[in-house]
Formats: structure tokens, sequence, C-alpha cells
């Protein structure tokens, strides 16, 4: 009676190995993609949910609701100052452009900011009258380490009803510059 032993042989360990490095090396690149593109979308849709929150509020308010750019989710920053570094709602009682918040103005909500990408806009603040009109156009990129191939834009009409898109209006690639 002869006694098997169970187990792989170097030659199978070896080649199961390389078959599993080669599988990794494919499949990484598209995971980090995966990544940036769902760090992406939650910026973009954060926005979109902050826009429709302000045009809901002044509704509600009655009265003027603004967006800006804020590094310490209690004040509006400098005109210099990127949207990923965070950006807040609130009720402008004051009416004044651009926006500032002021002390006694109530926070309606603060967003955290974006470490991966960039969010550059052609305003530097948004605001919604009680009607839910911003009164003039607006558009806001956001773009990570790839560049203008993976960037996305909202923009907003003069209703202040905001849409996403991947190109311009042109047709061509969004400006990550």
């Amino acid at each position: 009676m002869t006694c098997r032993q169970a187990g792989f042989s170097m030659t199978e360990l070896l080649v199961t190995l390389a078959l599993l490095g080669i599988v990794t090396g494919f499949t990484l690149p598209s995971f980090r993609a995966l990544q940036l593109d769902a760090a992406r979308t939650r910026q973009v849709n954060q926005f979109v949910q902050a826009i429709h929150l302000a045009r809901s509020e002044a509704m509600k308010r009655n009265t003027i609701v603004s967006l800006c750019p804020s590094r310490d989710a209690q004040t509006c920053a400098a005109a210099d100052v990127a949207w990923e570094a965070g950006w807040l709602v609130f009720a402008n009682l004051d009416g004044d452009s651009p926006a500032i918040r002021d002390g006694g103005e109530p926070l309606v909500q603060a967003y955290s900011p974006w470490a991966d990408g960039r969010h550059r806009g052609n305003r530097a603040t948004l605001s919604f009258r009680a009607f839910g009109q911003s009164g003039t156009t607006a558009t806001y990129t956001f773009c990570d380490t790839r560049g203008s191939a993976a960037a996305r834009a909202v923009i907003i009409s003069q209703t202040g009803r905001p849409r996403i898109a991947s190109r311009t209006a042109t047709g061509g690639a969004l400006d990550c510059g």
C-alpha cells in the first residue's frame, strides 16, 4: 500500500502566483479609476444637492439663500479660495453680493473639503431668491488627477436648475486648467 502526499508542486505554485500577478496587474488600475469616479460623483452630487437645498430654503424662508466657498465651515472664504476647500449654504439676510455670511445669518448646511480634486466655478458665490431663481448662469467644474477626460461640470441655468455635463456646450473637453 502506497501513501500519497497531498499538496502542490513548486511548478504549480509558481504558475498560480504568476497568474495572480497578471490578473492583479490588470485590475488595480481599474480599481483606482473606480475610486476616483466614486469620489468625483460624491462631490458633484453633494454640490447639486446643495443647489436644490438653497433653492428650497430660499422659497421656504422667503429670503436670499447663498452658497460660498469656506475653509472653516462657518464663514465665507476670500474670492481666491477654491470650492474644494468646502462650502456653505446660508440665509443671506442682507443680500450682499458677493455673498458673505455675517454673524446673524443662519447656517443651513456646511460641506466638507474634497482632498483629491479641484472644484472651480465662474462665480465666486451663488445666490437664490425666494422665487427659486439664481438670476445668472453659472458653471462649476470638478476635476481630479485624470484631468479633462474625467471632468464633470454642474451647469446652473438662470432659473436655478442644475444639470451635469461631461463636455462643454460645443462638445469640447471641460477645462481643468
